[in-house]
């Protein structure tokens, strides 16, 4: 159950259930703040706690409305997309064969058959692109499991509207952005690595960040470069 509180012109969407610590979130593309809190403490410590972070939330849904937005994708020639960060421009050839995606020489070359749709061409990247991020992880995977003292039991590519990846513990599997295949690989690797780390720690917490600055000591600068980039241009859904 979801109960709003309103600080102001802000509205908080506040979840109680059975955890130990308070979880405050600024989501994009808006800054909508979500506040995860134990089932026993009461709304007015809450509000309190959110009072005092005022400040921070503030501050990050500036972030998330000042930062620069990717323009709608059409599908045509010399469209620029981006592939772990590098810069391609889109040629579609039209052929009767199986759709593919070629990078040659700075282009994205996307083969499909005459006549397909917007929908279809932005359906074939999206495979594709997933695939780019099973590949990758797979190897990153095998990487960082004896670093990390860990082992990761599945990885799953999906398009996620509010988070670059997430964890589930209980049956060590991890999820990813598939939007991350378009940014710079170093980002992938840090958002697995974070993910990875929650198997020994499940919150964002001291000892977390103990582990962060040992696995991968520029941590930190890799987050700031991932969140520093362009939002996608589709609307979010919560």
């Amino acid at each position: 159950m979801v109960t709003q509180l309103k600080l102001g012109d802000i509205a908080l969407d506040v979840v109680q259930k059975g955890i130990k610590n308070v979880h405050l979130s600024v989501y994009p593309p808006t800054g909508r703040v979500r506040i995860s809190a134990p089932s026993r403490m009461s709304l007015d410590a809450i509000r309190v706690f959110a009072i005092s972070k005022l400040g921070w939330i503030k501050q990050q849904q500036k972030k998330l409305r000042d930062q620069e937005r990717e323009t709608p994708r059409e599908y045509l020639d010399r469209e620029s997309h981006y592939v772990w960060g590098k810069r391609y421009l889109l040629w579609v050839v039209e052929e009767h064969a199986e759709p593919k995606v070629v990078l040659k020489h700075g282009k994205m070359i996307l083969r499909v058959n005459s006549g397909t749709s917007s929908d279809a061409k932005q359906s074939i990247l999206a495979r594709w692109y997933r695939e780019q991020i099973r590949v990758a992880a797979a190897e990153l995977v095998a990487k960082w499991e004896p670093i990390v003292g860990v082992s990761v039991n599945r990885v799953f590519v999906q398009k996620m509207k509010t988070k670059w990846g997430s964890c589930n513990p209980g049956s060590r599997s991890l999820r990813l952005n598939t939007d991350l295949a378009k940014k710079p690989r170093e980002c992938l690797e840090y958002i697995l690595v974070h993910e990875m780390v929650h198997l020994l720690e499940r919150h964002h917490n001291d000892r977390f960040r103990e582990h962060m600055y040992q696995f991968m000591p520029h941590w930190r600068q890799y987050r700031y470069e991932l969140n520093s980039m362009p939002l996608a241009h589709e609307k979010w859904a919560y």
